[in-house]
């Protein structure tokens, strides 16, 4: 039977807050101290999880995790982020209900590595495959691309998201992932032109100054130091822990795999350099003869590198930093901008660029990962939000992200409810009214069309006259002074009037999750978001290729004199249509808490903790939870877990689960107002009924462990003696037979031993005998020739004495002779003239004969050697030497085809019937016939065509049906492109405007790739009176199809599938040449 854990066993402190005894908020923080203090970071209420930012690495997100939790009921395991998405995912695939994760959290809560951890959990539980796996890749790497634009250094948080993201991955109908579609809101633009202290800018302007090659930065006219920029925080410029110049490497490689072309990256490296530019610009004043001040520029090289990376004239910009048109129905009229004005154009035009550029790449980024099919998906949301802030200093930002996380509440408690009501409707459990804080009042003070915060804001705003902070606070204080969340000291109620907590330049508004002061210095600026029409004008004017779509506004042609859309009411909108968007959905919640300001681990500060259970609304959602009934479980599981309390239904209930849940509550004496049965659940009222039925199964686990320990070790002493019994049976029987064997080995072996000495007595005898025979024969030997010898030189010394040593001498210099030329005749070397070996001379005289005879003989070889060429192999010798200048040391192809010879017609186009009519459309002699795969754009594979070279064309046929597809003059022939790598991919790209180049260029691939560009060039050569023909050889390069041009790149691959070279398509301008 398989043994199921549970969300009660080994339960450190309380694993869901809705079973939490007693329940007030000092058991609330206990419990997470308790939990955070053993690693246990997850906590549930109900089905939101509680994720505690543990600021180190825990070895909880393993492939083994994610195994474990893979299709298991939520409270099956112990709480985990991996339990949340699983169910989410399963309802999705399964019960194709659309979700959402909502996650929440201040900044430094962990909300942007919860919603990382959920992505990466659904990308390892579905579907596999070269498709499925490539869009799980791109919406995986699209976070580091954002995260580099949208987020900074915080005091609160080392990566803070400093906008709002919403992600929606959508999937078909088997649960495997197709793209998906990223929202973003309220991006912190004003960061970009100023940062408080201990904070830094955006993270991607370190990285491009740290990572960037000094060639880059060159072309970019930037310097690695931080120091020159006026947009940039020196106190907090590196920060420990993150490395900018390797995190600048995984953004680049991040935007190529989402799809980024060379280009677009240029660009957008080249408008994140004319921010840094354009904060280093600064103005002086100069008085005009009407006695206003005029700003001029102070060091315009700032100003013209800027103008430089946006390819704008420097006269234009320079203008509109000094001159505000403003036109009124058919007028026209030019004022000039103070100092002071000059800066607050330049500092909105940086914001502006840098916003717009975000929203250019969320909208880029979309292109990519959006879904092709256009067949109905299941989607799955994911919000990644900043949480409620309440700082020392609250403005315009705070005020709105507030409202967001308002509205977010609203839907929380809504949904929450109506999910509470729909299962007890479902079981036949009677629905109660929960008595719930509506924070719907809260939310109409903000956003109410007529009287609301926002609407007066926006109504001042476009009021004619003086509009100032103070204005529109006046405003406020006359609209809302009776509302009972909004406080003022201005206001006509009398009980704030001497409440020295609330400044006079401000307003206090009591938010669900507490009270919040804002400032309204800022507030009608930040809302209104101007940007004069001359700066949107002059950026449209620009030559860059991405300008133009960021400031559409400054097309002359389309001037639009309506008043923008102020920042407040394009919030309003989103966050309305976000709304929208999740009451579609089934929610699923993840509430981040940070456990301390030190962003250190084991730290866990009480006060903190509290303020975030507070304005996160968990108390309030435990006890809407709560209410009624606090624990449901479905029956066989609940069966299955306690059946061991009742002797009825242990070890096996035989009937139905429900009536044997019944007999078990009945068996305990339940009462019954403690419970009720529902259709598929039993519900529990009190925790403290579920902690006794706890209690009494731990009991009963350990008497019946007890019980199979005993049975257990009675078995295994029985099963030991027998064992022991049986083996020393078997011991003794070998122990019997080896003895025997021993014995017959000792007898064998006396009797070998005396035979051998026996033998080896007679052996020696007759071998001392041989021995005196032989030394006597050969003594008798000795004395003879000795013998002999002395008469022969007695008898002939006498004619020895007079030329004996010249005819010695001749003798052996004779000998000397005939034996050097006959070994030189026995070791000659081949006849390739390329052999250098030779003979070894054994003597010095023979030095100067054996040089000779070296240099004779490699002539005479040579000679024929020559004599064999005919004019065809001379040919060949020369298209093979040409072979050699064109890819030598170039192109790794080329040594594999040193030793093939060039064979020109491989299909013997002439002699094979099967081209005879092919054959026939071609009128000259054909050089070369081979067949070659034509590569497809769309899908890089190739089509088998014939490939026919002729002294002045070259011709491509259908390889089945002989039919020509095209025909080009060589003369219309530009250029060959071919990659370094061993593969046989080469262009033929045609000359713009002729006739040939319709259609094109032609990407082709072949095994004789060498023999085919080699021939190619020797025939342009002589077709177009001697100009040579251009061999580009390069791992990447463009090709054009029809009107679009397409980057080849060639890259390094391991084969798959046994294949050697692959060509896919990566998007719509790239095809990648996989070379292994």
């Amino acid at each position: 039977m398989e043994v199921k854990t549970s969300l009660l066993d080994n339960m450190i402190g309380v694993g869901d807050m809705v079973l939490l005894e007693p329940l007030n908020e000092d058991s609330f923080i206990e419990n997470l101290r308790n939990r955070f203090d053993h690693n246990e970071i997850y906590t549930y209420i109900g089905s939101v999880v509680i994720s505690m930012n543990p600021y180190r690495s825990l070895p909880i997100y393993t492939p083994d995790k994610v195994e474990e939790y893979r299709n298991r009921n939520f409270y099956e395991l112990s709480p985990h982020i991996y339990a949340l998405a699983d169910e989410a995912y399963r309802s999705l695939r399964d019960q194709d209900k659309d979700q959402c994760i909502l996650i929440t959290g201040e900044s430094g809560a962990g909300k942007t590595e919860a919603s990382k951890l959920v992505m990466s959990y659904v990308a390892a539980v579905c579907g596999k495959g070269q498709e499925v796996n490539k869009v799980k890749e791109q919406l995986l790497q699209s976070n580091p691309v954002l995260e580099a634009f949208g987020n900074a250094k915080t005091v609160r948080n080392d990566n803070s998201s400093r906008f709002g993201k919403y992600m929606d991955i959508e999937f078909d109908f088997k649960g495997d992932p197709l793209g998906g579609v990223i929202s973003n809101y309220l991006l912190e633009k004003s960061r970009v032109v100023k940062q408080p202290r201990g904070e830094r800018n955006f993270h991607i302007f370190y990285q491009l100054l740290s990572g960037a090659s000094e060639d880059t930065l060159k072309k970019l006219k930037l310097d690695r130091d931080f120091s020159k920029y006026n947009y940039l925080s020196l106190d907090s410029a590196t920060v420990n822990g993150l490395d900018d110049a390797a995190n600048f490497r995984t953004v680049r490689n991040a935007m190529q795999i989402v799809g980024f072309m060379e280009d677009e990256v240029q660009s957008v490296l080249e408008l994140v350099a004319a921010v840094l530019k354009l904060g280093n610009i600064e103005f002086k004043p100069e008085s005009r003869c009407n006695g206003f001040d005029e700003s001029r520029v102070k060091d315009k090289n700032d100003l013209k590198e800027m103008c430089e990376l946006l390819g704008t004239e420097q006269t234009v910009l320079e203008r509109a930093f000094s001159y505000r048109t403003v036109e009124a129905k058919m007028e026209k009229v030019s004022t000039t901008l103070n100092v002071a004005q000059a800066y607050y154009a330049r500092d909105a035009l940086a914001k502006n660029l840098y916003s717009r550029l975000f929203s250019w790449l969320v909208t880029r980024i979309n292109e990519s990962i959006k879904a092709q099919t256009k067949a109905r998906h299941k989607v799955m949301g994911v919000l990644d939000i900043y949480g409620f802030e309440i700082f020392e200093d609250n403005s315009f930002e705070q005020f709105i992200i507030n409202y967001c996380n308002e509205k977010l509440q609203q839907i929380f408690i809504e949904l929450t409810l109506r999910e509470e009501q729909e299962e007890y409707i479902r079981e036949g459990i009677e629905w109660t009214n929960i008595e719930y804080f509506n924070n719907a009042i809260i939310c109409d003070l903000i956003e109410n069309n007529q009287n609301g915060i926002l609407a007066m804001l926006d109504e001042e705003c476009l009021r004619p006259g003086t509009v100032t902070d103070d204005t529109f606070l006046d405003k406020l204080n006359t609209v809302c002074a009776e509302h009972q969340h909004f406080e003022s000291r201005l206001s006509k109620n009398s009980k704030f009037l001497t409440d020295h907590s609330l400044p006079h330049s401000c307003f206090r508004i009591q938010h669900y999750a507490g009270k919040v002061l804002y400032r309204v210095e800022g507030f009608v600026d930040k809302n209104n978001d101007l940007l004069y029409r001359d700066l949107s004008q002059a950026m449209y004017k620009a030559n860059h290729s991405l300008i133009k779509q960021l400031f559409p506004e400054g097309n002359p042609a389309k001037v639009n004199l309506k008043r923008p859309l102020t920042a407040g009411f394009q919030f309003k909108a989103s966050v309305g249509t976000l709304m929208r968007n999740l009451q579609t959905k089934n929610p699923n919640y993840i509430r981040c808490i940070k456990p301390n300001d030190k962003k250190a681990a084991h730290i866990f500060t009480e006060s903190l903790v509290c303020h975030q259970v507070r304005y996160l609304g968990l108390m309030e959602n435990v006890r809407v939870r709560r209410a009624g009934y606090a624990f449901r479980q479905a029956y066989e599981p609940c069966l299955e877990r306690y059946k061991m309390l009742c002797k009825q239904t242990w070890p096996h209930w035989r009937g139905p689960a429900r009536e044997g849940v019944e007999v078990l509550m009945a068996d305990r004496q339940v009462p019954t107002e403690e419970f009720a049965y529902g259709r598929s659940k039993i519900f529990i009222r009190n925790p403290r009924t579920l902690f006794f039925l706890e209690e009494r199964r731990r009991r009963c686990l350990q008497d019946l462990a007890t019980l199979i320990q005993k049975i257990y070790r009675g078995w295994k002493c029985r099963t030991h003696f027998l064992l022991l019994k049986q083996s020393q049976v078997v011991v003794a029987a070998w122990y019997r037979r080896y003895a025997q064997q021993k014995k017959y080995q000792n007898i064998k072996s006396a009797t070998i031993m005396v035979q051998s000495f026996a033998r080896g007595w007679k052996a020696r005898k007759i071998l001392r005998e041989l021995k005196y025979q032989k030394r006597c024969k050969e003594a008798v030997t000795t004395i003879a020739a000795y013998w002999h010898g002395t008469q022969v030189r007695r008898e002939y010394r006498k004619f020895f004495r007079a030329n004996a040593g010249r005819k010695i001498y001749d003798f052996i210099i004779q000998r000397i002779m005939q034996k050097y030329f006959l070994g030189l005749k026995s070791s000659m070397p081949s006849m390739s003239p390329v052999d250098k070996n030779w003979p070894a001379r054994s003597y010095l005289f023979l030095d100067g004969a054996h040089t000779a005879l070296r240099r004779i003989f490699h002539l005479w070889r040579c000679k024929k050697y020559r004599s064999q060429f005919t004019e065809e192999k001379k040919a060949v010798y020369e298209e093979k030497l040409e072979a050699s200048e064109i890819f030598k040391d170039k192109k790794a192809l080329y040594p594999s085809s040193v030793s093939q010879p060039f064979k020109g017609d491989y299909l013997e186009i002439s002699k094979n019937p099967k081209y005879q009519k092919l054959n026939s459309t071609v009128d000259e002699k054909v050089l070369l016939a081979d067949v070659v795969n034509k590569i497809n754009r769309a899908n890089g594979k190739g089509a088998a065509r014939i490939f026919l070279l002729t002294k002045n064309s070259f011709v491509l046929a259908d390889q089945k049906t002989g039919q020509v597809k095209a025909s080009v003059p060589l003369p219309d022939l530009t250029s060959i492109s071919v990659s370094t790598q061993k593969d046989g991919f080469f262009a033929l790209k045609l000359k713009e405007g002729s006739a040939s180049a319709a259609k094109g260029d032609f990407l082709l691939s072949s095994e004789h790739l060498i023999e085919i560009i080699t021939k190619l060039h020797r025939t342009g050569a002589m077709a177009a009176d001697g100009d040579q023909l251009n061999i580009d050889i390069s791992d990447e390069f463009l090709v054009q199809f029809k009107q679009d041009k397409v980057c080849v790149k060639f890259v390094q691959g391991s084969p798959k599938n046994g294949n050697g070279v692959s060509c896919k398509r990566k998007n719509n301008r790239l095809l990648e040449v996989s070379v292994p």
